[in-house]
This record gives C-alpha cells, sequence and structure tokens, in this order.
C-alpha cells in the first residue's frame, strides 16, 4: 500500500499518473474519477465493462498506484469512503485515539499548513485563473450558495464580491426558496457552490438545475469532491483533515481571498469607483466611527 495513503487519496494519484498510463489505462481512470468513488466499489469485471476495458487493465491501474492487487485497492478506497461519510464525533475519535504529547496549537497549524500546500500542488493555476475571468466579467451574474456550514464562507465571499462587481446574487438558505433565485438564472451565468463532505442533497439539486439553464458552476469542495464536480466548469480541492471534529476551512478561505483579490485587480478601474461610492453612503449614515 503506497506510504502516502494518509496525505493522498486515490484520486489524487490517478490525477498525478494520467500523463503515464497508456490509452486503455487512462480511459479506465476517468471512468473511476467521474464518478468517484462510488466508480470503483464493484467487483473488477464490473469496474473493467463500465470503463469499457479489460479486467487486466484494472489490475495493471492499480498496481502502478502502488497497490499489490485489486482487494487492496478498494480496501484503501473503503477506508476514504468511511472518512468521506464520517461525522464529527467519529472524526474526533479519530484523532483523539493517536493524538501526540505535542500541544494542539502546534499540531493544528502543521495539519493546515501541510493543507495548503498539498492543495496548492493539486489544483491548477490555468484553472483559478479560469475561475477569476468568469466572476470578473461584467457579462455574467454571479451566484453563491453554501451549505448547513459553508454558508458562513458563502456569505463572506458574497459580500466582498458584492462590493467588486454589480450582479452578485446571494442565495438564501433551504431548498424551497432557490426556485426564485434560479428563474433569474441565465445562460453563461456563474454559480459558486461550496459543498463538503457528508455531500448536501439539495446543493446538488441545485447544480443540476442550474447547469440545465447554461449556468457556469464552480465549486469549493473537499479531497473527497462532491458529487457536483461532476457538474462543475471549474473545482477546488481544499485539504480539509484537521486535528478536530471538525473540519477546517482555512484552506477554503485562502482561496476565496486569493481570488477576491485577483478580481478586484482584474476589476479596478471599475471597482474603485464602486467602493468609492459605497464609502460615501457609509459616511452619509455613520455606519462606522471616525477618529478624524
Amino acid at each position: 500500500m503506497p506510504d502516502d495513503r494518509d496525505s493522498d487519496t486515490i484520486a489524487d494519484r490517478l490525477q498525478a499518473a494520467l500523463d503515464t498510463l497508456t490509452r486503455a489505462e487512462r480511459q479506465l481512470a476517468h471512468s473511476i474519477l467521474d464518478a468517484y468513488p462510488v466508480s470503483a466499489l464493484g467487483t473488477i469485471t464490473s469496474v473493467a465493462q463500465n470503463a469499457g476495458v479489460s479486467t487486466p487493465t484494472v489490475a495493471r491501474l492499480v498496481q502502478k498506484l502502488g497497490y499489490k492487487g485489486f482487494p487492496e485497492f478498494q480496501t484503501e478506497l473503503r477506508r476514504e469512503l468511511e472518512e468521506k461519510i464520517s461525522g464529527p464525533i467519529a472524526r474526533h475519535e479519530s484523532w483523539a485515539g493517536r493524538a501526540p504529547d505535542e500541544h494542539i496549537l502546534n499540531r493544528f497549524t502543521e495539519a493546515a499548513t501541510g493543507n495548503i500546500r498539498q492543495t496548492l500542488g493539486q489544483n491548477e493555476t490555468a484553472s483559478f485563473d479560469d475561475a477569476c475571468r468568469l466572476l470578473a466579467d461584467p457579462g455574467r451574474r454571479v451566484h453563491v450558495a453554501g451549505g448547513r456550514i459553508t454558508r458562513a464562507l458563502a456569505d463572506y465571499f458574497f459580500l466582498h464580491m458584492q462590493m467588486i462587481r454589480p450582479g452578485v446574487v446571494n442565495l438564501h438558505s433551504g431548498s424551497s426558496a432557490w426556485p426564485h433565485y434560479l428563474l433569474d438564472m441565465a445562460e453563461g451565468d456563474v454559480l459558486v457552490l461550496f459543498d463538503v463532505r457528508r455531500y448536501e442533497n439539495s446543493t446538488l439539486r441545485l447544480a443540476e438545475m442550474a447547469r440545465a439553464r447554461g449556468a457556469e458552476i464552480i465549486l469549493f469542495t473537499d479531497q473527497w469532491r462532491s458529487p457536483v464536480h461532476r457538474l462543475a466548469r471549474i473545482g477546488f480541492n481544499a485539504r480539509i483533515v484537521v486535528p478536530s471534529a471538525w473540519d477546517s476551512a482555512v484552506v477554503t478561505l485562502l482561496l476565496l481571498e486569493t481570488i477576491i483579490a485577483a478580481v478586484q485587480a482584474l476589476n479596478w478601474k471599475d471597482t474603485r469607483p464602486r467602493m468609492e461610492e459605497l464609502e460615501e453612503m457609509f459616511d452619509q449614515t455613520r455606519f462606522f466611527r471616525k477618529f478624524t
């Protein structure tokens, strides 16, 4: 079994190996990634048939990934799946059982720093630039939606984007309200979605309906990838595991703040007067205290 199993998912290793694979192996790898991890949970025969390749191709691919055979490959895959669907209590027990004596502040920081390094190494700068261009395009409205926990990240992103440019919409929580927003979602608009493990069915349904209307989806998810990734034009897979019952938002927030800075720079000619007008409104309402 690969030594880096605690840091890299099988999907990560498949992505990294794509350029070294044969045509049939790449076909198999893409088949697995398209519906990961469910696509690789069947028998070796069914996995091969679904990808339109032979069973020896499956055997060769898993060996190239560092596994002795298909059973070991699936054991690792099931371990990943358990982590993917685990709740806060299970995550806490997992960390508590192997916690070293080092102070929690140091352990947490080390984990978060490692998450940043791995995430930046596995998300392409070309995709980042593409996302920024979409978000900066004044001809596209931007719609933002989060989940139960990621709602806070969605609100944070919306607040900054709304100051940078017009045409930004914050979708309220609750699927019952979404049809009202979808009604005004046009082809070419951008939908920014947040969805991390214990993925929400309502978020997937929103993505499906938005995609049917021609919206371009930018997804912020985790290393296991939300099912929404199949519908997204761009997906950012952030590392979220830290020594806590709760997943970390550090990497996602880093990505968001960097995107905000980049879009602001792209639109600065129009953003500056918009922000100046906003400051004038703050002055008129005396919203903030002044010390001059």
